[in-house]
């Protein structure tokens, strides 16, 4: 399976051997949270390609996915009929209060201006007691030292705690913060290529063509790879990214 959309360097698609490592990076939230999306209303917040809103959309009783990017919006309804596709500002969301069951929004809300704004949106959509699902990265270890984000894309990174707190003062109760990692595989991986994403970040940059050997490991890369877990803080702080869930009271 490959993608239509071009690479920008920051959206996520299938099917593309050197991007493998960070789509089912991806892929494996969409994959941990599906059985919460079922038989529910899904409001998908910043969809991209569409594929994580096609997987919710096996387990959902209904998905929308929403992104601002005119050519994405017609992929994906091109391309996943299953999914419902409108091209929307995220903080102003185009549906009526108290409307779904739960807003998922993964990979998004670092690139946004108006975080705060955009939760209280997620807020008030949701029925009493829908689910809220955000993931971003880990601003500790995507940026390490840095007040500012690495990556151009991104307007503002956070850490487990600043993530916790964004969600508890837009109005959410029983919020949790999970943290992925590498798993045993990956962790070989990174012995083995002097750190896997480091071996990719520098290729990128350099534009040098790939090693044989890192190019098959990351075409290898699997979902089963990655451990999604609540720690301690010291656990979620080492994490990649972060997965806040969260209930509307």
């Amino acid at each position: 399976m490959t993608s239509s959309l071009p690479l920008t360097g920051e959206r996520t698609v299938p099917g593309i051997s050197h991007e493998n490592y960070w789509f089912r990076r991806h892929e494996v939230v969409y994959a941990a949270i599906a059985a919460d999306c079922s038989g529910g209303v899904v409001l998908e917040a910043g969809c991209g390609e569409g594929y994580g809103a096609d997987l919710l959309a096996g387990t959902a009783r209904a998905v929308l996915a929403l992104d601002y990017d005119v050519a994405t919006v017609a992929h994906v309804r091109a391309r996943y009929p299953r999914v419902g596709v409108a091209r929307a500002n995220l903080v102003a969301l185009p549906v009526p209060d108290w409307s779904v069951d739960v807003v998922v929004s993964l990979q998004v809300i670092e690139h946004l201006w108006e975080q705060e704004r955009f939760l209280r949106e997620c807020l008030r959509v949701l029925r009493p007691s829908g689910r809220l699902m955000v993931s971003t990265p880990n601003r500790i270890t995507f940026s390490p030292g840095r007040d500012t984000p690495l990556n151009p894309f991104h307007t503002r990174e956070l850490d487990p705690r600043e993530l916790a707190g964004l969600v508890t003062d837009a109005g959410f109760g029983r919020v949790v913060v999970q943290g992925l990692h590498h798993g045993p595989r990956l962790r070989e991986l990174d012995a083995r290529h002097g750190g896997l994403i480091e071996a990719q970040t520098a290729l990128a940059l350099s534009g040098q063509p790939w090693p044989q050997a890192l190019a098959v490991d990351v075409a290898g890369v699997r979902c089963s790879d990655f451990v999604l877990r609540t720690g301690d803080q010291t656990d979620l702080d080492a994490s990649l990214d972060l997965l806040v869930t969260a209930t509307r009271p």
